[in-house]
């Protein structure tokens, strides 16, 4: 049987390469939405079939999210993996599905607009302001967290709420940093616009389940949170 310390050294290799795979799947993402289907496809033509498989695709990528980050299935992965990698694990399957998902897409012609003017400065300020809501929620959330290596390090910390910015603002604010970034956009072509409508749909969809997972670990005190701050996504809205 391998000694405590070759066990927690591996461990490490392990978190740390899918901390690496995390980013490398954040990049391909950036690239792809950003420069790939900046440009339309060729041809013409909403072709049913390649929107219908990039919607599968997508699919298969958010249940992955939704089975892997309830509270059974976080039990019955800490009982196959040490319980220090069960994140880790999270992460590299979500990563390699998400490069997947990227490498697999199929494109579709059509550009819907391309702003100018003052249209094209307040999509930029959508951006901007996507950016501050998605680094600040990683910043307090802690990144090393989300990418399952803070695990590895020590012993776990106890669940935790804290109620500062932008987690006052709404509940989920790296959700909304998504949205204001693949929506604020220009031009935005039909590979574009697909992929804003269909990840935000799923994190619409998966938010609810979400919430139930992180009132079950951080008790009364998330749902005083949730009084406290109403809403999930977007202030007014939802």
């Amino acid at each position: 049987m391998p000694s405590t310390t070759t066990s927690s050294a591996a461990s490490r290799v392990v978190a740390w390469c899918g901390g690496a795979a995390f980013v490398a799947a954040l990049m391909t993402g950036v690239w792809f939405v950003g420069v790939v289907f900046a440009a339309p496809a060729p041809g013409d033509g909403l072709r049913p079939l390649a929107m219908a498989w990039n919607v599968l695709a997508f699919t298969v990528f958010a249940a992955h999210h939704s089975v892997m980050a309830r509270t059974r299935a976080k039990a019955w992965i800490q009982s196959v993996v040490p319980p220090e990698l069960e994140r880790s694990l999270y992460v590299w399957v979500a990563s390699l599905l998400f490069i997947a998902l990227c490498l697999s897409w199929q494109r579709v012609p059509g550009v819907l607009y391309t702003a100018t003017g003052w249209t094209a400065w307040a999509l930029r300020g959508m951006q901007i302001a996507g950016v501050v809501f998605t680094l600040a929620g990683a910043r307090v959330l802690d990144g090393l967290e989300l990418a399952g290596i803070r695990q590895v390090l020590g012993p776990p910390r106890p669940a935790a709420i804290r109620v500062v910015w932008p987690f006052t603002v709404v509940r989920h604010p790296i959700y909304l940093g998504w949205a204001l970034l693949v929506f604020g956009v220009s031009p935005m072509t039909v590979d574009r616009l697909v992929w804003a409508l269909v990840s935000t749909f799923y994190l619409v969809i998966a938010m609810p389940w979400e919430e139930r997972s992180l009132s079950a670990a951080a008790g009364p005190a998330y749902s005083a949170y949730c009084r406290r701050v109403r809403w999930r996504m977007v202030p007014g809205v939802y």
